[in-house]
């Protein structure tokens, strides 16, 4: 793998011409007096460190319960990692490094208590009343649902962040205005009315950054934090032909070190090598598509921030580990299937009884509410809780909870 930093911009020390531009931006759904200090980029990173929604991430599953122990990583700590990452990519490429962090530190505000099990079983339960999707959630969050500020709700966030959060994974639908996975959630339609994401297109270079960092996280710290937990063994990783090499370069090296270093010594070595591969493969497309501004990457046929067929095969077959070895491992079915109860458990007895709702989400005209309008409220108030006040929710209102351990 070759990466020329002369060319295009990366490396050099001028702002690449197709980077989004903050002094440019299409601006906040309500309008605003800039800042003296700040680009509009960083006002949105910043306002969205400051959320209830990022201090909840402490306490939110990535993989294991927190229960498991201190050092397995929760949605913030990876929210972390995803955003230093998804920086050091920006650097590289010389696009905004203040949009791809701030993308990249909102993309799992939506996220419900237990990771994903907890969003199939929220999911599940307002099925008739369109479904829950955690990243029109965390739509929601940052234009609805935060309470802050005196003239708006949400955040009002820079028209370039929203886009990034809806569609740092692509386009979400056809130029005909198909779904392309299927029915675009409803939330994001709605807000789209007044506040067109387009749809369409991909995001900004800078979106783009932060959907691939998120990937090469987690395919890496679920590594680390299964070889803690013992799910995962060393030898099991040799499964992985680049996680093999890995391994054998660093025993070629350091043929005496102890296991622990052994683990970190292969993680940081995967990191590097993904995000080079990033970064080739975006130096290689660039330079074919030659793109003038940040809109000739909206307008591209294709992501310009992935990886290589190469890269990408180790990405499915990292991911065809930890699915059989650690997500699909009997014990963690087993804690999945109590977190679900919990959930589900919930959902019901505020269905039934509103007013067990704390704080702002129970109002006094709650029951004249539409049972549609009342569910996607439940929906709310559920998907906003931690794993910590999940479990003491139900166990104040139910005689038994799962133990979730």
């Amino acid at each position: 793998m070759t990466i020329d930093t002369r060319s295009l911009g990366f490396g050099s020390g001028e702002r690449a011409i197709f980077a989004a531009d903050p002094w440019t931006s299409r601006g906040r759904l309500f309008p605003e007096a800039g800042s003296l200090t700040r680009s509009e980029f960083q006002r949105d990173r910043d306002r969205i460190v400051h959320t209830t929604a990022f201090r909840r991430l402490k306490h939110k599953t990535q993989v294991f319960i927190g229960v498991d122990g201190d050092h397995y990583r929760t949605r913030l700590t990876h929210t972390i990692e995803v955003a230093q990452i998804a920086r050091a990519l920006a650097r590289a490429m010389k696009i905004d490094e203040d949009l791809a962090e701030g993308v990249a530190l909102v993309h799992d505000f939506g996220h419900t208590p237990f990771g994903h099990t907890g969003e199939d079983a929220l999911d599940e339960m307002l099925k008739p009343y369109g479904g829950f999707d955690h990243n029109a959630q965390s739509l929601r969050i940052v234009t609805k649902l935060e309470r802050r500020y005196a003239d708006f709700d949400g955040l009002n966030l820079t028209w370039e962040s929203l886009e990034g959060l809806v569609k740092h994974n692509g386009p979400m639908m056809t130029k005909a205005g198909e779904g392309i996975k299927g029915p675009v959630p409803q939330p994001i339609l709605d807000y789209c009315e007044i506040h067109d994401l387009e749809l369409a297109s991909f995001a900004s270079l800078e979106a783009q950054v932060a959907a691939i960092a998120d990937d090469i996280a987690y395919n890496t710290h679920d590594i680390d934090d299964g070889l803690r937990s013992g799910f995962l063994t060393l030898d099991m990783l040799e499964e992985v032909p680049f996680l093999a090499s890995m391994m054998r370069e660093v025993h070629d090296r350091y043929p005496t070190l102890e296991p622990s270093r052994f683990a970190h010594e292969i993680m940081r070595r995967q990191i590097t090598h993904m995000v080079e591969d990033v970064i080739s493969v975006a130096q290689e497309r660039l330079g074919t598509l030659k793109p003038q501004s940040a809109a000739d990457i909206r307008g591209a046929d294709l992501a310009m921030a992935t990886f290589s067929t190469e890269m990408a095969e180790t990405d499915r077959q990292i991911k065809k580990l930890l699915f059989s070895r650690i997500y699909r491992h009997p014990d963690i079915m087993r804690i999945r299937a109590g977190a679900a109860d919990i959930v589900c458990d919930l959902f019901r007895a505020y269905m039934a009884a509103p007013q067990e709702m704390q704080s702002h989400y129970w109002v006094s005209h709650m029951p004249d509410l539409s049972e549609a309008a009342r569910a996607r409220h439940v929906g709310d108030y559920l998907a906003g809780m931690t794993d910590t006040y999940a479990v003491k929710a139900h166990q104040r209102l139910f005689d038994r909870t799962p133990e979730l351990r």
